[in-house]
């Protein structure tokens, strides 16, 4: 196990989407772990090392309310890109005053988690100048600055997280939920082995007293 860290993410609304749904918005009941990794890679990135999460604490009550949100009804077009790299002329943007439209989501309020994860070294990324301790000193430094490379957010760029270092173990809050939970299966992270064919890895969530540990989880295509 690399070199670990503690953080405290809050905010007053999260969208974890269940890919099942396909027309309106439904978020999970807890930040998965792929958005986690990415508050984490919002405050430090870097090719040569990859974020994992170990454990996840659920500190308060899992809340759902319902709002309304204008998004865009399409995507940029593959063909134009294409078009693009081979020196022809196409847009590469979406209008939203025309692609408007408006959807109803399931969204969780006032959330407040630990993060408990740790960085590993990438092999192939790996090179001469790189350390763990300087990478684990930078990510530290970044975090008791509040300095991120992009804003974090809870799974929606309009819905911000503020991100806390927790220094010691000690500090870290206890959860308001007790006892065992079932969340079933729910989304892991996303399988970038192929480029071609990326795939979406699932897991059995369990909480016990408002902890889910990943440690030690199976992890499904």
């Amino acid at each position: 196990m690399g070199y670990g860290i503690i953080v405290r993410v809050t905010g007053p609304y999260a969208l974890f989407t269940r890919p099942e749904m396909k027309v309106e918005r439904v978020s999970y009941d807890f930040i998965t772990p792929s958005a986690a990794r990415g508050i984490l890679e919002a405050v430090y990135w870097k090719p040569a090392i990859k974020w994992v999460i170990d454990k996840i604490h659920v500190l308060s009550t899992i809340q759902f309310t319902n709002i309304r949100r204008n998004e865009v009804s399409q995507k940029i077009s593959t063909d134009n890109v294409t078009q693009a790299m081979k020196g022809g002329h196409a847009n590469l943007y979406i209008s939203s005053n025309d692609s408007r439209q408006q959807r109803a989501s399931m969204v969780l309020r006032d959330v407040d988690y630990i993060i408990e994860a740790h960085f590993d070294p990438v092999a192939a990324r790996w090179g001469e100048r790189d350390s763990q301790d300087s990478h684990y000193a930078i990510a530290l430094r970044r975090l008791r600055d509040g300095q991120h490379f992009h804003a974090p957010c809870l799974g929606a760029r309009e819905f911000p997280a503020k991100v806390e270092l927790i220094e010691e173990r000690t500090a870290i809050p206890k959860s308001v939920l007790t006892g065992e939970q079932d969340f079933g299966w729910m989304l892991y992270d996303l399988d970038f082995t192929n480029q071609r064919d990326i795939r979406p890895t699932f897991f059995h969530a369990q909480m016990e007293d408002g902890i889910v540990d990943l440690t030690h989880i199976e992890v499904r295509r």
